[in-house]
């Protein structure tokens, strides 16, 4: 199942210039495939987060409904004189694993997360799209990505193929190269397994000392935000024990 998604289309002769001075990665690269990118605060902090797909003479931007109408808004806020245009359309978002349908590309998230296509109209993906971004440590707008809030390199942008740091400058880029180059991330989003009942949203403690949060959760494994600083053997949810691995890597 996907969550709820909407299709805008950027046009206009400045479409490209206009979007590559304010997203968080390199539009060019949308030459070779959809580009996953984000929308940040001047302070760095998400905004919102979204594909984007060339369309010939438009750009297609796949963005979750929830922020959509916010973050329409904000570009047109952004747009002053140049000649860009920012359309609502009909448009559909599908996903699937297995072999790509015409006109589909890979995710540009992970692998795993197979393929997605804007089309006319919409099929059912049968796949369980919360186990997968569990399993691949993959947030979801709304879940792990809190407009306002968020860091995007907390939440593993730079690992999705989220971020570029050679391009030139864009909204929030500052601070997001600071937290790259001069800081070690001491909270962010990690891959954990739990033993027993935990509700997401529910926080996790150790030593008396709240370390984290659960946020989404499959089967006995969930994504959590942790203090990394905090965070070690003997955590709880409750009474129920999660367990973290800092070398485990879900790349």
């Amino acid at each position: 199942m996907t969550a709820a998604r909407r299709v805008l289309s950027i046009g206009g002769a400045d479409r490209r210039d206009f979007l590559q001075n304010l997203v968080t990665n390199d539009i060019g690269q949308i030459d070779d495939g959809p580009v996953y990118a984000a929308l940040l605060t001047p302070q760095g902090k998400y905004l919102a987060d979204f594909f984007l797909t060339d369309g010939g003479d438009m750009i297609y931007l796949d963005v979750a409904e929830a922020v959509a109408d916010d973050l329409a808004r904000r570009l047109a806020m952004y747009r002053l004189r140049a000649d860009v245009t920012i359309t609502p359309t009909d448009l559909c978002v599908n996903t699937g694993l297995g072999p790509a349908p015409d006109g589909a590309a890979p995710d540009p998230r992970h692998p795993a997360l197979g393929w997605r296509a804007i089309s006319e109209r919409a099929v059912a993906d049968p796949t369980d799209r919360v186990a997968l971004r569990v399993a691949h440590l993959v947030p979801e707008t709304g879940i792990e990505l809190i407009p306002n809030e968020t860091y995007p390199l907390e939440a593993g942008f730079e690992r999705l193929n989220g971020v570029d740091f050679r391009k030139g400058c864009y909204v929030g880029q500052e601070v997001t190269a600071r937290m790259k180059h001069k800081t070690e991330l001491k909270k962010g989003l990690a891959f954990v397994c739990i033993d027993g009942p935990a509700e997401p949203g529910e926080e996790i403690s150790r030593d008396g000392k709240i370390v984290g949060t659960l946020l989404t959760r499959s089967d006995d494994h969930a994504i959590a935000y942790l203090r990394f600083d905090r965070a070690g053997p003997g955590m709880q949810a409750g009474d129920t024990t999660v367990t973290y691995d800092p070398d485990f890597s879900v790349a």
